[in-house]
């Protein structure tokens, strides 16, 4: 295997520790029961984990974006209740599941009070866990970074698909956990990314300084959006314009 920085001997921090492999309970449905931009934030430096047969594949979530139902006209639910979107106006703590390009598959996980039809998409993850089968699922990727660092790469990464679609997060083989012991970190928000409407909404989330966000060279400019610590923080509110908490 190569040596340079980023090549494959250079794995994770996480997956190194044992701290790893001690994680928390999984997120109840109430976590996601929230405002969406709340659940967005909170949800980065938890782990996604998802067990196909007797493997685990895990991830620290570093990158989120919020899309807020009706009142984003971004948002798949801008339109209302259809086929398709009729996940997201169900009960919080459901991933919805969506083809793009007519290549990729990205997941959300539905926030908000049932009826509202808030959802985040997980931008990107740290693999820690299942190394080995991610690599054999994403066999493009030169570089641990490069490994989930992207809403397609992810889901190919950890083998998420549309048959995930309406799967409930709080239980069975795709949850969300907490880290057994939470460290402090940055949180960033700037722009979401590859949108047309609603471009400037300040709605996407990322680890600040995190090798394993997708774009980590091309970064917006981006204001700090907190401290997260090992309780979440205070003093949320809402950035779209004219709503607030």
């Amino acid at each position: 295997m190569k040596s340079s920085a980023g090549s494959w001997d250079r794995a994770s921090p996480l997956a190194l520790s044992a701290y790893s492999l001690r994680l928390g309970k999984i997120l109840p449905r109430g976590f996601y029961e929230r405002p969406v931009e709340q659940v967005a934030r909170d949800l980065l430096g938890n782990f996604l984990l998802h067990k196909i047969g007797n493997t685990t594949l895990a991830g620290k979530i570093v990158e989120t974006e919020a899309y807020l139902g009706v009142n984003d006209r971004a948002a798949h639910a801008w339109r209302g209740v259809t086929h398709r979107t009729r996940v997201l106006f169900g009960p919080p703590g459901h991933a919805y599941v969506y083809f793009i390009y007519g290549m990729y598959e990205c997941l959300n996980l539905v926030a908000e009070p049932e009826g509202r039809a808030g959802c985040v998409l997980v931008r990107a993850v740290e693999p820690v866990l299942g190394i080995g089968e991610m690599r054999r699922r994403r066999p493009g990727a030169r570089r641990l970074e490069d490994l989930a660092s992207g809403p397609g790469k992810l889901t190919l990464a950890m083998g998420i698909t549309r048959k995930h679609n309406g799967a409930d997060v709080t239980r069975g083989p795709l949850v969300v956990r907490e880290p057994a012991i939470r460290e402090a970190f940055r949180i960033a928000a700037g722009p979401r990314v590859g949108i047309t409407h609603n471009a400037d909404w300040p709605l996407r989330f990322y680890i600040e300084g995190s090798p394993y966000v997708s774009r980590p060279g091309r970064l917006p400019a981006a204001e700090p959006a907190n401290e997260q610590t090992a309780s979440h923080g205070a003093n949320r509110k809402r950035i779209c314009p004219g709503e607030t908490v």
